[in-house]
């Protein structure tokens, strides 16, 4: 094979070698109890019960009218979800559970410090503040349905009080990641034409102060810049009464939402009754084109589906106390953090901070003091807590029955630190692969119905039928040890609508690949290309072995390889960057950047620190390279492609292989003992 073509293979047709791990039989106790323990429930989810099964899920939710079709593939692969039918999410996570939980938690926030208490909202209170800063977002911010509304919040209560405000009113809310940079926000509003931006004052992380409303000040001056007049800014305050900020407020554009609020105190406002396909948020995600995605997200399909996973899946109900460690910022905290344990009545658990803060044992302290059984985190989080303090679960009483992971693959050694030792063997583990873009779980063992097996996760869930596929189009079979694209070749209730203002894009990154008949209106013509590669075990279960694209997962965190290029390139001295996803222990994986000087620019002291600098100022923290090589040329195929997996091969110190027929070779081995150097 010569370079030029293995440049064009996919990562989805190389084999893979690994043996397989041993199947672990869930708890006794976990079955007994479990939402879910009759096996009938693939049988209702077959595919001759297909699209039907997913009434079931949508049983769950409260509804103003009912639909009168499932599924509408009239228009593909636009699918159309429980047709005719009107509800409002806020009313369905909130209204409806108050004759019965109004005086129980819906959320327990949990600041960083340990000197300051733990706060719970009823859903009594809930309501209550719902409904005042949703009178803000209407009478006083002028927003209506239909209009977008940005908020750039951490993990603090208003942020689900900001969403179930704007969603009570059909509103669009987009929730940038409270990590991202001012200009990484304005850019989401220029998309969106969000004219309206809610922040805070300042939060706490790693014990220290970040100024939340300086950067709000960044993001209008960035907005401006690329057309988008911003006219309010609405600002939470993290301490009642006190402004912790040291940016001033600017008159008659930034206002505290405590004050405008209170004419609204005590006052209510109807749940704007919404049709399903209605949009309830769009969520951003990085793409390799550079400019990141606006994923559209409808209310009555989404709604019914992260409600029917998280109360089977997760086997959640409402006398649960349930912690999904992660942000809210990203589709896993909306989805299971928000919408899903709030349709359900459960009590949510929120942390403001990190989890070494202030030392390895504090997410054992909150467990154990808050009746948490049931959490949720991520692999990157697991290696961590393993890490810093691999004994610490054992010095705290608290008792899981279930546990997920997701984000990422997770090692079966961390997998089997996450059973034995956090879980002391007595809870599920839920190994869920999934993306912002579908909404919720697509493959997950039922708990109580099918075998663990660390680093798997699991099989196709009930009414999701994957399918792994070469680059040619054809099946690989199971039991292949071979890797291939996963898809998905059926649509189900919580796929996205499209992508926010680009449905060509939608289309071309999401369906072109496998589409076998582009006038067909049959969905089994139409496979979902999720983008990742996969093997399927002889069993069924599936084994995720990463992006087949360019894009990077830091921390179950996805960024564009062409956003932190496109950051790099801010640095006048740059000619060319590369960035590649080197493997690290904790994180799964870090950014790394090769960068190519112009002609004539020397080599500055402090260069690579101007670059990082660079793309925190683009990007934020969360997209910092570990390193940056400054080298004299990156390798190319003769058509001029960057080669990214030979320098993804150097920075791993694995073998980058044949590389003789580049336009330019011998600079790989010149790299190659530049980085291994160091």
């Amino acid at each position: 094979m010569t370079a030029d073509t293995e440049a064009e293979v996919s990562e989805a047709q190389i084999a893979v070698h690994w043996k397989e791990e041993p199947l672990i039989e869930p708890p006794r106790s976990f079955v007994k109890q479990a939402n879910v323990s009759d096996p009938s429930v693939f049988e209702r989810f077959s595919e001759k019960n297909f699209p039907q099964c997913f009434e079931e899920y949508a049983d769950l939710l409260s509804w103003d009218s009912r639909w009168h079709t499932v599924l509408d593939t009239g228009r593909p692969p636009f699918w159309k979800w429980f047709v005719g039918g009107k509800l409002n999410a806020s009313y369905n996570a909130v209204d409806r559970h108050l004759p019965k939980h109004r005086n129980k938690a819906a959320l327990i926030w949990v600041p960083e410090s340990e000197d300051e208490a733990a706060q719970a909202v009823t859903y009594q209170e809930l309501y209550n503040r719902v409904n005042e800063f949703a009178l803000v977002l209407k009478e006083f911010a002028g927003l209506n349905a239909g209009d977008r509304v940005t908020f750039h919040l951490p993990m603090v209560p208003e942020l689900p009080i900001s969403m179930l405000a704007a969603a009570r009113l059909g509103i669009i809310h987009n929730q940038v990641f409270g990590g991202f940079s001012a200009r990484a926000c304005a850019e989401r509003m220029e998309d969106s034409k969000s004219t309206v931006l809610v922040t805070i004052d300042g939060y706490y992380r790693n014990g220290g102060l970040i100024d939340k409303k300086k950067e709000a000040d960044v993001t209008v001056e960035e907005a401006e810049k690329l057309g988008i007049e911003v006219e309010k800014v609405l600002v939470w305050r993290r301490h009642p009464g006190k402004y912790i900020s040291r940016s001033p407020m600017v008159e008659g554009r930034d206002f505290f939402v405590d004050e405008v609020a209170r004419p609204f105190r005590g006052r209510t406002i109807a749940p704007t009754s919404m049709d399903a396909e209605a949009p309830l948020f769009l969520m951003y995600t990085s793409g390799s084109t550079g400019k990141p995605k606006g994923i559209q997200h409808r209310t009555g399909g989404y709604l019914a589906y992260v409600a029917g996973t998280t109360k089977f899946v997760q086997d959640l109900r409402p006398e649960d106390v349930y912690w999904c460690f992660a942000d809210i910022g990203w589709i896993t905290g909306h989805s299971y953090i928000v919408y899903g344990p709030l349709t359900n009545a459960a009590t949510s658990v929120m942390y403001e901070g990190v989890p070494l803060y202030p030392d390895p044992g504090r997410p054992w302290r909150i467990a154990e003091r808050l009746g948490v059984n049931i959490f949720h985190t991520a692999p990157t989080t697991i290696r961590m807590l393993r890490k810093a303090g691999p004994d610490e679960p054992s010095k705290y009483h608290y008792r899981f029955k279930a546990m997920t992971t997701v984000g990422e693959p997770i090692e079966p050694e961390a997998w089997r630190w996450y059973y034995e030792v956090v879980g002391k063997k007595e809870a599920v583990i839920t190994d869920t692969w999934w993306q912002t873009e579908t909404g919720g779980f697509l493959c997950s063992t039922m708990p109580a119905l099918a075998p663990m097996k660390p680093g798997s996760a699991g099989p196709g869930m009930p009414g999701i039928y994957p399918v792994i596929y070469d680059e040619n189009g054809a099946e690989v079979p199971p039991g292949q040890n071979r890797a291939g694209n996963i898809c998905i070749r059926n649509p189900w209730p919580g796929i996205m609508q499209t992508i926010w203002g680009d449905p060509d894009r939608f289309v071309s990154v999401y369906y072109s690949k496998y589409n076998r008949d582009g006038q067909s209106k049959d969905w089994h013509d139409w496979p979902y290309f999720a983008g990742d590669g996969a093997v399927q075990a002889a069993d069924g279960y599936f084994r995720i072995v990463g992006r087949v694209d360019d894009v990077i997962k830091v921390a179950g965190h996805r960024l564009g390889t062409k956003e932190i290029e496109n950051a790099v390139l801010t640095t006048p001295e740059v000619a060319e960057a590369a960035a590649i996803a080197m493997e690290d222990e904790l994180r799964g994986h870090v950014p790394v950047v090769y960068v190519a000087l112009k002609p004539g620019s020397a080599l500055m002291k402090g260069l690579e620190d101007v670059i990082k600098g660079n793309v925190v100022r683009e990007l934020g923290p969360i997209a910092r390279p570990r390193f940056v090589y400054v080298v004299p040329d990156l390798p190319k195929t003769r058509s001029g492609k960057i080669m990214r997996r030979v320098l993804a091969s150097i920075s791993d110190r694995k073998d980058y292989g044949d590389v003789t027929t580049l336009a330019n070779p011998d600079v790989v081995e010149t790299i190659r003992k530049q980085v291994q150097a160091t």
